[in-house]
């Protein structure tokens, strides 16, 4: 490493704690490390490859064991041609990892009975009452539609088996939208299929997000904060963020056609009258390490617990039988690349995580729980290995190759390490 990189790169080693019995708080547990992996330098050495190679301009990454963090490192710097140093606290615009919080907290509703998995969503959000189920274009490519064969529940929503898809993964709706906009009698909002009949990723957990609120009573921002965040010690995770935090945020990059990445401002600030649970929030990698790190441990930490264990087995079950998942063709390569994260590999949907059935070569386990975010934050819980992972990046498009081969190489450092304890 030389002497320019070493002053842009800060990198946070785990230290030993005392004993597993005095960790009684979640975020202090988390925050003061209980063992270093012995080859956790393979680990950094890893993630400061892709930065010092040019891949990246930076990266954070975090792991945990079921009792406290066991890894975490930051290289490289917020924006590429600045002097700002990526830190284990750099915020970042996480995207698509908000559904997770967004599916603990309709699971927190479920527990409580105030939503039910399994009745029609539309008892709580008329909205969703007679979808329409897009079944193909005519010959001048007039979109045809019927009723939808059964109601969308919520269990639909929660797996991605509602019917409701991305224009970004599905051409069809690409062209439905198209319409749409030139025909005000077609409506806004249509199923690409009948719920139950097949797996797309989709805009199924704004919905979610909306049910969370009906029943609450409270806007999800509010519910967030009371129920999972403040709970949880997460104060870096929000729909808008602070000039403090917002001092501390990574740039986007977009990759350009060379391979070479572009930084972009950040964004305007603004304050949000509207909260999706499917995008739009910011967090850490600590901060999110901490959800994963309840999960991982059944839903508690300590004292502090935000689902039951049964729910939390719940999640981590396959809830769409034998539909393929996960693998998604892109409409827009400016934004997001083919998606195929595991070829070969099952993949299946719980209640707010991908599964994959069979385990990954060189790491993760059969039975893991994963995701990720539209600028190339991702995230996994293996509960065979006992181990949950985050690592965050701000590049697009999403699946960018060089984010995915970097993701990988922490991943198979990590259990490298892991063996070795």
């Amino acid at each position: 490493m030389t002497a320019r990189f070493s002053r842009r790169e800060v990198v946070l080693r785990t230290a030993a704690m005392a004993a597993m019995g005095t960790m009684t708080n979640a975020p202090d547990a988390l925050t003061a490390p209980l063992q270093a992996l012995r080859q956790g330098r393979d680990i950094d050495a890893a993630l400061r490859a892709a930065v010092e190679t040019g891949k990246l301009p930076g990266v954070v990454a975090m792991a945990a064991d079921t009792r406290a963090t066991i890894y975490q490192g930051a290289f490289g710097v917020r924006a590429r041609g600045a002097a700002a140093a990526m830190s284990i606290d750099t915020v970042f615009r996480i995207a698509s990892m908000v559904k997770l919080l967004t599916s603990v907290a309709a699971l927190q509703l479920v527990e409580q009975g105030r939503l039910k998995l399994d009745e029609p969503a539309a008892s709580i959000d008329p909205t969703l009452a007679a979808p329409q189920v897009l079944t193909g274009f005519d010959a001048k490519r007039v979109p045809q539609l019927r009723p939808a064969r059964k109601p969308i529940t919520l269990r639909n929503l929660l797996s991605h088996t509602s019917g409701f898809s991305y224009p970004l993964w599905d051409a069809d709706m690409v062209s439905y939208l198209k319409a749409a906009r030139s025909d005000p009698a077609l409506p806004r909002s249509v199923l690409m299929f009948d719920p139950d009949s097949r797996w797309a990723y989709g805009g199924s957990l704004d919905r979610v997000g909306r049910l969370v609120e009906i029943a609450s009573g409270l806007p999800l921002d509010r519910y967030f904060a009371d129920h999972i965040l403040h709970p949880l010690g997460m104060n870096d995770t929000g729909f808008e963020i602070s000039e403090q935090q917002r001092a501390r945020e990574a740039h986007l990059h977009v990759r350009k056609s060379d391979g070479t990445l572009a930084p972009q401002p950040l964004e305007k600030p603004r304050v949000p009258t509207t909260f999706s649970g499917g995008g739009g929030i910011y967090s850490t990698a600590p901060d999110y390490l901490t959800l994963l790190h309840a999960l991982l441990n059944g839903g508690s930490i300590g004292d502090n617990s935000i689902l039951r264990p049964q729910t939390v087995a719940l999640m981590a079950a396959n809830q769409t039988g034998n539909f393929d998942v996960g693998v998604m063709k892109t409409t827009n390569p400016a934004i997001s690349n083919d998606v195929d994260f595991f070829p070969g590999v099952r993949l299946r949907w719980g209640l707010g995580h991908m599964i994959n059935l069979d385990p990954v070569a060189g790491g993760r386990k059969a039975g893991s729980l994963t995701w990720a975010g539209l600028y190339n934050t991702y995230y996994w819980i293996d509960p065979a290995s006992g181990l949950a992972a985050v690592i965050m990046m701000q590049i697009l498009p999403f699946a960018d190759a060089p984010a995915l081969a970097t993701c990988r190489a922490f991943e198979r450092a990590l259990y490298r390490a892991h063996g070795a304890t």
